[in-house]
């Protein structure tokens, strides 16, 4: 008979079955791979990100591939966020799912209200994405600065009728722990990282970039060395659970991530190529716990010796 195994994850009120995430959009709204993935068997499910109107996004082409990773520039395209409660949310959480929802917007008040309109609705916590320009400071994005992140975390704290509150950072600031530790003192419950890294690649021949926007974010493996150091230096500064995200493909990432202080991870580009990846990284991450005799992650979770 297997031993029983404990992957509990808890974010201030809310307890998650398991570690293992999808991030946001890369999951679409949840049950676009539930033939794959079926999205109860997650931790929980975080949506493509809403804003309070419907964005149209970037032209095409949107994506392009690089050595051992993705650039996208598909410009948060999204429905609105009413349209998200009335169509997306109520099937999402009837197949079973612990639902995130990814809110993001140009201004503070743009938070604070998708926040007060989501906060009476079944979706289990909020994920705040502070890598969208400023347009209040001249384009530069909420992360960079953590008075503007503190801002923005105040004002959906105070508006998602108790709802835990993540804050997902950009990778860009020059002090990640500072930004992250801004996000908790302004009561989050939990931060994620890393968000896309800037980057653009180019057609040789065609003399052209291979995005639209000429600019995209980088994700997949190639990023992942710089995320597990952010993760590390954030999940030594805060007493919050910190989420690690970026070059996720195998259970084996997922747990260095969990070393190095993670409580959660999510998987986003590894599912473009697999739709089944999340399930295979949460049935390696098992069988590596059997295997190594551990019955609860906190066992592995923030031991790396340095």
């Amino acid at each position: 008979m297997s031993r029983e195994l404990d992957l509990r994850v808890r974010i201030a009120s809310l307890e998650l079955k398991n570690p293992i995430l999808s991030a946001s959009g890369t999951f679409g709204y949840g049950l676009e791979l539930a033939g794959f993935c079926p999205p109860e068997a997650l931790g929980a499910v975080i949506a493509k990100g809403v804003s309070l109107q419907p964005w149209p996004g970037n032209e095409s082409p949107r994506v392009a591939e690089s050595a051992s990773g993705l650039l996208n520039a598909v410009g948060l395209e999204n429905m609105g966020v009413e349209a998200f409660i009335e169509k997306a949310l109520p099937p999402l959480k009837a197949a079973g799912a612990t639902a995130g929802a990814n809110i993001l917007g140009r201004r503070p008040e743009e938070y604070a209200r998708l926040a007060a309109r989501l906060s009476g609705t079944p979706v289990d916590f909020l994920e705040v994405n502070v890598s969208c320009p400023n347009v209040a400071c001249g384009g530069l994005a909420f992360g960079a600065d953590p008075a503007a992140v503190g801002e923005v975390t105040r004002a959906v704290v105070e508006n998602c009728g108790g709802k835990p509150v993540v804050v997902k950072l950009t990778p860009q600031a020059s002090d990640v722990a500072a930004v992250a530790l801004a996000a908790e003192k302004a009561g989050a419950s939990a931060v994620s990282l890393i968000n896309t890294i800037p980057a653009m690649a180019v057609d040789l021949e065609g003399r052209r970039p291979k995005l639209a926007n000429v600019v995209g974010g980088l994700s997949g493996p190639a990023v992942k060395p710089v995320a597990l150091r952010q993760v590390w230096l954030c999940a030594r500064t805060l007493s919050i659970p910190v989420i690690g995200l970026g070059g996720i493909c195998s259970a084996r990432d997922a747990l260095e991530f969990i070393l190095v202080g993670a409580a959660a991870v999510q998987v986003g580009t590894a599912t473009l190529m697999d739709p089944r990846a999340p399930l295979k990284i949460l049935e390696g991450l098992r069988n590596w716990m059997l295997r190594e005799g551990l019955d609860d992650l906190s066992q592995l979770r923030g031991t790396l010796r340095v």
